[in-house]
This record gives structure tokens, C-alpha cells and sequence, in this order.
């Protein structure tokens, strides 16, 4: 009994060793936009499409943030009514008139959803074929959600980041509301996790195979979107921004010639996003709509991440407790030190969001939270209501 659970105990160290030492060194979350580093002598044109189902509660903030950008360049702005009954529209078009930018925005009334689509990557699509439809010649489309608020020279400073560093896209998690109780909580977590899954200094490598993008905030060559075969190659993903950039940066690495030679991710601080996650059950919601999507429908892979979670996270306080308790100092050691690692490689994030250090030893748990959120997905899943968001119910049978 002893033996193995110090075997799994030291597992569980050596992966968290692993992970500190050789995963991209995920948990600094310091890939973000020096804006002192930027300088721009040409303003490329750019077109932002914002896909908006019921979201005038929140373009006061987030759309008057895109109609005010500091930014010399061409921009002009394309918002997608996504079937709204909220005046989505009325307020976006009022917004306009008030900022005295009515020649910078035009709203189109987005068409039924098709069958093979998701909600938002059909308003999407729309926005693109409008840009073309009237020959807009826009070098670079931006996508952004509609409760995204942009700092006054995010666009400046994502054009500048693309341009001098010859990016085909580039794309920002913008920071998390993170003020209730339960965001403080399981917020900062749920960005660490991502930045574990997806590395970005392995993201950001032109020759490294990982790609991944924050849907909230991205900037694509056109040119490159169009070569990739548009967003009609990812309209069944529910996790579209992932799929759009491993598409990119399959396509970039299988044409060198290409001039764009690679895709890159980073962390905003000043762009933030003005989604509220007041309760558990809101958080909840939000990490099982897509969390079974993530492990590709599999139940072997559910299997795993059960398992992985369990050993990752959970295994150090139960080694330390179960140690304490029955006086095995070895067992009590090993998950001493493993847990104060995880600790450690989290405080970067709790440092970003600007939350008490305190709430690094409670990793363990917020994992807890996270893995039954994971589970729960699986459910909705094979009861056919997976996917769900803004009233709509995605699935596998109907995305197919």
C-alpha cells in the first residue's frame, strides 16, 4: 500500500516537474504587446466583423470602444444582428451617431442559421461575404465578440505586432471579468488552464505544430483567411478559434513561401471582455458548452483527463493529508512539494488578474470544479443538449 502511493505520489512530481521545466513554460503568462515596442508608417486597412445575438446591453461599452480606435488607417466596422429581439440593431445604429462615426459602421440583419453551422460562425461568414459583396478591399478583418471592450489602440498596437513581425494572425485572450467571489475563483484557472493546454510560446514558434487563437479578440491577413478556404473549412467547430488557427498555421508551414510565417498569442490586460460570471452555475455553463467538444467527443479521452486530472491535482493534498495522518513522512513529502509547485506556477496568473496569491493553494480544487464541469459536458453531450448557447443547442447530429 505504502509503495504504491508513493509511486503515484512521485508520478505526480515528476509531471509537475515536467511541466514547470518543459512545457513551454506555459505558466508565466507573459507573451503580451509592448506597446513601446510598435511603430507603424503605413495603416493597413482593416474591417472588424462582430457577430451580435442579443447583445444590446452591452454595446454601449464594447462597440463604442471600436468606433473610437486610435487608428489612422481605413477601419471600418461590419456588426452581424444575429437574429436579435433585444434592438441590437437600434442601439448599435444609435451608438454610431452619437460617436459621430454613422460612416464607419453598418449593421446587416443576419439570415436563418443554416444546417452545418454554428450560430456565430454563420453571422461571421456574413460579415465576410458582405466585405466582398461590396469589394471593401480590406487587408485585414478583425474578429471580435460584442462584449469585448478594446482599449483605445488595441487595433494599433494588433496591426503593429502583425506588421513588424510578419504575422498571418494574431490574436489576444483579452482579460476576464473577474470580480464576484466565483470569478476570483475559478477565472485566473480557467486562462492557466488554457495557457497549459495550449503553450504560447509553442503557439507563437512558426515551426512548432501547436496552434491555437482567443476568439474574443483576432487579426487575419485576409489574403490568408481566403487561402485557408475561409471560415467555411471551421463552420462546424464550436471551438472555432482553435480550429481557424491550426488551419493558418498548417497552411503557412506547408507553403514557406508564404509571406506571413506564423500565428501569434498573447495575453491583454487592458482589452477585457464584459461578460460577468457572477454565480457558479454561470462558469459552469460556460466550461461544459464546449468541454467534451475540446476532447473531440471520446470517451477514452474523457477517461484520461480523468485520470490526468486526478493525478495532476488531486493526487499531492490527498499524498500530504493521507502522509500527515498515518505518519508517512516520505508520502506526506512528496505531496508537500508537488503541491507547493502547482502553488507556484499559478501566482503569474493570479498576479495578471490581480487577485490574492492566497487562492494558488486552492488549485486542487478549483481542478475538482473544473473536472465535473468536464464531466457534465459529456452528459449534456450524449443526452443531446450539448453546445448550447444564446438559446441555440449544438450538437454532433446537427452540425453534421
Amino acid at each position: 500500500m505504502d509503495n504504491s502511493l508513493i509511486i503515484i505520489a512521485s508520478v505526480s512530481l515528476i509531471i509537475w516537474l515536467y511541466l514547470l521545466l518543459f512545457r513551454g513554460q506555459f505558466w508565466r503568462s507573459n507573451h503580451k504587446i509592448d506597446p513601446e515596442e510598435i511603430s507603424l508608417t503605413t495603416y493597413p486597412s482593416v474591417c472588424a466583423v462582430i457577430p451580435a445575438r442579443n447583445e444590446a446591453d452591452v454595446l454601449p461599452i464594447s462597440l463604442k470602444s471600436l468606433l473610437n480606435q486610435d487608428y489612422s488607417g481605413d477601419f471600418q466596422i461590419i456588426l452581424v444582428d444575429d437574429q436579435s429581439d433585444d434592438g441590437t440593431e437600434e442601439v448599435a445604429q444609435e451608438l454610431a451617431i452619437n460617436c459621430h462615426q454613422t460612416e464607419r459602421l453598418t449593421v446587416i440583419s443576419g439570415q436563418p442559421l443554416p444546417p452545418g453551422w454554428s450560430g456565430k460562425l454563420w453571422a461571421m461568414e456574413q460579415g465576410i461575404a458582405y466585405i466582398k459583396e461590396k469589394n471593401l478591399q480590406s487587408d485585414y478583418i478583425l474578429f471580435t465578440d460584442a462584449d469585448i471592450e478594446h482599449h483605445q489602440t488595441n487595433l494599433r498596437e494588433l496591426v503593429g505586432k502583425s506588421q513588424q513581425e510578419n504575422l498571418a494572425m494574431t490574436s489576444l485572450m483579452v482579460s476576464l471579468r473577474c470580480q464576484s467571489i466565483w470569478e476570483q475563483f475559478l477565472i485566473p484557472a480557467f486562462v492557466f488552464f488554457f495557457e497549459k493546454l495550449y503553450p504560447f510560446s509553442w503557439v507563437n514558434n512558426p515551426n512548432h505544430k501547436m496552434a491555437a487563437a482567443a476568439g474574443g479578440c483576432i487579426l487575419i491577413r485576409l489574403n490568408i483567411l481566403e487561402q485557408v478556404g475561409g471560415l467555411e473549412i471551421v463552420r462546424q467547430a464550436l471551438i472555432d478559434d482553435c480550429s481557424l488557427a491550426a488551419a493558418v498555421k498548417s497552411k503557412l508551414q506547408e507553403t514557406p513561401e508564404n509571406t506571413p510565417q506564423g500565428i501569434w498569442l498573447g495575453l491583454s490586460e487592458k482589452t477585457r471582455s464584459l461578460r460577468p460570471y457572477d454565480s457558479l452555475k454561470s462558469i459552469w455553463n460556460m466550461v461544459a458548452r464546449t468541454a467534451y467538444t475540446q476532447l473531440n467527443y471520446s470517451p477514452l479521452l474523457l477517461l484520461g483527463t480523468i485520470m490526468g486530472l486526478t493525478l495532476v491535482y488531486l493526487v499531492p493534498p490527498i499524498s500530504l493529508i493521507w502522509g500527515l495522518v498515518m505518519g508517512k513522512g516520505l508520502i506526506a513529502s512528496l505531496g508537500g512539494i508537488t503541491w507547493l509547485l502547482m502553488a507556484i506556477s499559478y501566482l503569474p496568473t493570479l498576479f495578471l488578474y490581480k487577485t490574492s496569491p492566497l487562492w494558488s493553494i486552492s488549485l486542487p480544487a478549483i481542478a475538482l470544479l473544473y473536472l465535473l464541469m468536464t464531466l457534465d459536458s459529456s452528459l449534456r453531450h450524449w443526452r443531446g443538449k450539448g453546445g448550447g448557447w444564446k438559446g441555440r443547442v449544438y450538437s454532433v447530429d446537427n452540425l453534421s
